[in-house]
């Protein structure tokens, strides 16, 4: 009641004092927008009123007040983004229909993506530390003139937070930060710290993370027929050396969810004189293993299908070396050139009920890199020409593990055995074009890109023999695109853009050996796939006046050689013995033609200073062409939407809002891809909304102090494709120094 009071009163006091605010709002308003900086636009800094493709901005101020568990979680309460999570340790943003490998995630200007991303659903969001973030960009579209393959749908641009230089030649403390976190849904103990210092000349910033998640207890509201699905009514212990199911005294609680994380980041820079800069950025993130939930949920007969499912340690290195030089009296102003090195380890490891032999498969992939570009900038043109590459470099081995003996014997690996490498190429122009005092403005820019891929095999007969000890391949495409948005007054923007994808096939396209569910499907090597191309169109309107903020925005996507899971024959067998099974096989395949298309709305209301009300929803719609029938492409997400009221201000801040995803038909789901339609209900996904709320105080300048409860109904529900259900009601508590 009193929360309700307060609520009433705040707002009569805002729209007492609005007219009188109006203006100076809308001036403050227009001043943040028109200065609003989008890092990747050219692969140089950019004010966003000049790039036409649809971009969300997350800053680092917005991510501190979301408070949120990690990187997956601040998409996800943006309202913007779709992410599935297969198990608690997981996070796979949606863009557009396209997950995973179709979408490019970049990490301060790297190419984060590796030569093993599937299309499915991953965990890779969560191996970068949202505590470290500067700004998170959602590039919406096709973006593969600038970043190459992979970026079908889209890109996700991760900035992480640079060393602070001091303004004199004395060493001293430029900035520091600390983090205690507790959420009481899955027990979650967080903490963390960050320093940087320098002079004028050097900057150091070292950042660490350690976050610890106990089992995820779900919520205990919803439908009683859905909830005995999504309940946890056994666990698997081994008991005198054999497995048993015992009761799980908690069903409410998803045993076999938690995992910790550890995460560092390390940059140094170097200005040398005014113009150019030099920097080395590091970055380590290591978690404990994770168990994979929903596979130890099943059962078969009412027995459970798997004693152990877990990912080993999922470790994650960067190492790079960045070279700026800025204003130069030259044709070309600025000059970027980066380095780098990135190492990826993951795992996978099972064993089934009853079982004592434990498979270990585990992947090790190298990549090299390098990003060169020059800009020139003028009043009316900005032309930005470079190009970039990435080697890839496979390794993958496999053995199973008798837990009792411990003897050990070689087992399918999940990846061909032998030498692997995959490698990227391209070349790229882009160009700006700025007419009428800016009122219109022009994107367009092309890419070449090549590709090659080489897998060798060495042992073609472990579970099964295949026909090949090689595959290899080698593509070339042009992709472009081009744009124009006009801004007929300050408040009001209508723009369209035209863009083409690309994305070559790899490793696990072409070359996976993986058991999508247990006996029933197996997914074997094709060596005849081709590239994926997408055509995009996509058209947007914008009103601002500082008062009133409305967005609109459609796409359609024309996608030929879409790769899709479906059926197969192999040795002209539909079916194989794997590990002592017949099982079904299925293969990664081109589809002749799929198309996409979408569009959202978002809106906001600012009444009086620092006082706002807020929503959006986003449609996405996809199909593939099967033989004349249109078949439900994977990974489109059902209706997202966001609503709230927030009161920001410099002191304190509370917000009030909803999430909302709605029902994923049956015949909605895709039935041989990655939609999980196993884990659904008779009907599908159900659709469901939670009430959160959140506030934060500040005393002493630096010392906040935030407080939240999220779903606050305490609602049971999953979100769509994934096999464990959303956190219960979840209160949460932070204390945080920022200096």
């Amino acid at each position: 009641m009193k929360l309700k009071i307060s609520i009433l009163l705040l707002v009569a006091f805002s729209i007492r004092n609005a007219q009188a605010q109006t203006q100076e709002q809308k001036d403050s308003i227009k001043n943040v927008s028109l200065n609003e900086v989008v890092i990747s636009g050219n692969k140089f800094s950019e004010r966003k009123k000049f790039v036409i493709q649809k971009v969300d901005i997350i800053s680092a101020k917005e991510m501190v007040k979301m408070n949120a568990q990690s990187t997956a979680d601040v998409l996800t309460n943006t309202g913007q983004v779709f992410v599935q999570k297969r198990q608690q340790g997981g996070g796979s943003p949606v863009i557009r229909g396209f997950e995973a490998s179709r979408i490019q995630i970049n990490i301060d200007g790297i190419r984060y993506n590796n030569a093993i991303f599937r299309t499915g659903h991953l965990q890779n969001v969560i191996a970068v530390d949202h505590n470290a973030l500067q700004q998170v960009e959602v590039l919406n579209g096709p973006a593969s003139t600038i970043h190459g393959s992979d970026a079908l749908g889209g890109v996700i641009m991760l900035k992480t937070k640079d060393p602070k230089f001091s303004k004199s030649n004395r060493f001293e403390l430029t900035g520091a930060n600390t983090l205690m976190r507790y959420s009481s849904a899955n027990q979650e103990k967080t903490v963390g710290g960050g320093i940087t210092f320098g002079n004028n000349r050097f900057a150091s910033l070292t950042q660490l993370t350690f976050s610890q998640f106990d089992d995820l207890v779900q919520g205990k509201n919803g439908v009683d027929s859905i909830m005995k699905l999504w309940k946890k009514p056994f666990i698997v212990e081994r008991i005198n050396g054999t497995d048993s199911m015992v009761k799980n005294p908690d069903p409410y609680k998803q045993v076999a969810t938690g995992y910790s994380q550890f995460d560092l980041l390390q940059k140094f820079s170097i200005l040398q004189g005014r113009h150019v800069k030099h920097g080395i950025n590091l970055q380590m993130s290591n978690s404990t293993n994770i168990p994979r939930y929903d596979r130890l949920s099943e059962t078969s007969g009412g027995i459970p299908k798997n004693a152990e499912w877990y990912y080993g340690p999922q470790f994650r290195t960067l190492a790079a070396y960045q070279f700026d030089a800025f204003k130069l009296k030259t044709f070309f102003n600025d000059v970027t050139f980066n380095l780098n090195h990135q190492f990826w380890e993951e795992s996978r490891h099972n064993r089934s009920y009853k079982k004592t032999a434990l498979n270990h498969r585990t992947e090790k992939i190298h990549a090299l890199g390098y990003n060169f570009a020059l800009r020139h900038k003028d009043e009316v043109n900005e032309l930005t020409i470079g190009t970039d590459a990435q080697l890839n470099f496979l390794n993958s081995t496999a053995y199973k593990e008798d837990i009792v003996s411990g003897a050990q014997a070689k087992i399918d690996t999940r990846y061909p055995d032998g030498k692997n490498n995959m490698n990227l190429f391209g070349v790229f122009f882009q160009h700006v074009l700025k007419l009428d005092e800016d009122r219109v403005v022009m994107n367009d820019g092309i890419r070449f890109n090549y590709t090659t891929l080489d897998a060798h095999l060495i042992d073609t007969a472990i579970q099964f023999r295949l026909p090949f000890n090689q595959l290899s391949q080698t593509n070339k495409a042009v992709t472009g695109n081009l744009g124009i948005a006009y801004m007929p007054t300050e408040e009001l923007r209508l723009s369209t853009n035209f863009s083409s994808g690309f994305r070559s096939p790899n490793f696990d396209d072409m070359t996976k050996v993986f058991e999508s569910v247990s006996g029933q499907r197996l997914i074997v090597p094709n060596a005849d796939l081709k590239p994926e191309y997408t055509k995009n169109v996509d058209a947007g309107i914008r009103f601002n006046d500082g008062v009133i903020d409305i967005e609109a925005y459609g796409f359609y996507t024309h996608f030929t050689n879409a790769i899709v899971t479906d059926v197969f024959t192999f040795n002209g067998q539909d079916s194989v013995n794997y590990e002592g099974t017949m099982t079904k096989v299925y293969a990664s395949q081109n589809k002749a033609k799929a198309f996409i298309y979408g569009g959202g709305f978002s809106a906001t209301y600012r009444p009086a200073l620092h006082f706002s009300l807020f929503g959006s929803i986003n449609y996405t719609y996809g199909r593939f062409n099967n033989d004349t029938v249109l078949v439900p492409l994977d990974h489109i997400p059902p209706v997202t939407g966001r609503l709230g009221i927030k009161y920001d201000h410099q002191v304190w801040y509370t917000e009030l809002y909803s999430l909302y995803n709605g029902r994923k038909k049956l015949v909605d789901y895709n039935p041989a891809g990655e939609d999980n339609i196993q884990y659904s209900t008779p009907t599908g996904t159900p659709s469901w909304y939670t009430v959160n709320f959140r506030a934060g105080v500040t005393f002493a300048k630096h010392v906040q102090l935030q407080a939240g409860v999220e779903n606050i109904l305490d609602k049971n529900y999953r979100y769509f494709a994934s096999g464990m259900s959303a956190p219960g009601r979840n209160f949460v508590l932070a204390v945080r120094y920022i200096y």
